[in-house]
């Protein structure tokens, strides 16, 4: 069996590593100075807990930096004497392969990844950075499968990265903001918080999942099926373009990503 670490057990190093323990062939350890998020994955996971980062480091085959980006340097130094014949995997952003190989004075492969934050209830998208020439087949293999289990799961080359981010990394921000104006309309029509919440929510749910039943329909088309002519859905649609929705989101993505690629930069 093969021993998957993560130094940094918060919300999103915490949901890889509760993805990872329902695969057969991977235990779970990890060290956070919290306690109380480690208690917390002991019982929803079986995860271990380590006394500290050099524990984790020491009896990991794989070790995932989850910690703030001010931090990576930091850990990944101090565990650095500890990393021949691991694999270690980056999650923090902003933070490039070079540096994390910097930091670690090149004694293993490195990987760095791009989640998002619904992976948190298993519905995650990733990237994956396989860029360092260290890694071998059989890592880059290892790696796919590991993540490929627990998302939807992308390989790009370390430039296309700040892509990734403004896109599907940001993503859920701008889709929450959606969902907060549908609960909102919802008050203004009369429904309850609790109403207007639920079933905004169900409606992307269920909007998503029509389209993911319905691959070879294009979403104008699933779009156009909801508006009857002269009705009132296809006034509400001609209004959203009359006030710019699409070019908005559009333009939206585009500006995140230009501030992407300015702190990839940094």
């Amino acid at each position: 069996m093969l021993t998957f670490g993560s130094i940094g057990c918060g919300n999103m190093g915490g949901a890889i590593l509760s993805g990872v323990a329902k695969l057969e062939k991977w235990q779970v350890i990890g060290f956070d100075p919290c306690q109380a998020a480690t208690d917390a994955l002991h019982e929803r996971c079986g995860l271990r807990a380590c006394d500290d980062e050099i524990e984790v480091a020491q009896q990991a085959d794989v070790i995932l930096i989850a910690v703030k980006p001010q931090h990576v340097q930091g850990v990944v130094e101090k565990i650095a004497p500890h990393l021949d014949g691991k694999l270690l995997v980056s999650l923090a952003a902003g933070v490039s392969l070079r540096r994390i190989k910097t930091y670690s004075g090149d004694t293993c492969p490195a990987v760095v990844i791009m989640p998002n934050t619904p992976a948190m209830v298993g519905e995650g998208c990733c990237a994956l950075c396989l860029d360092d020439p260290t890694l071998n087949e059989e890592q880059k293999k290892l790696v796919l499968e590991l993540f490929s289990a627990i998302s939807t799961t992308v390989v790009l080359h370390e430039s296309h990265i700040p892509e990734f981010s403004a896109f599907i990394g940001s993503g859920p921000a701008f889709i929450f903001h959606l969902l907060e104006s549908f609960v909102e309309v919802g008050l203004r029509l009369g429904f309850s918080y609790h109403d207007a919440k639920q079933l905004a929510e169900k409606l992307m749910v269920g909007s998503v999942r029509l389209a993911q039943e319905n691959p070879e329909v294009p979403h104008a088309k699933l779009r156009m099926n909801v508006c009857s002519p002269g009705g009132s859905s296809i006034v509400g649609v001609n209004e959203m373009d009359r006030l710019g929705v699409r070019g908005a989101i559009i333009e939206t993505v585009l500006a995140t990503h230009r501030r992407a690629l300015e702190m990839s930069a940094d």
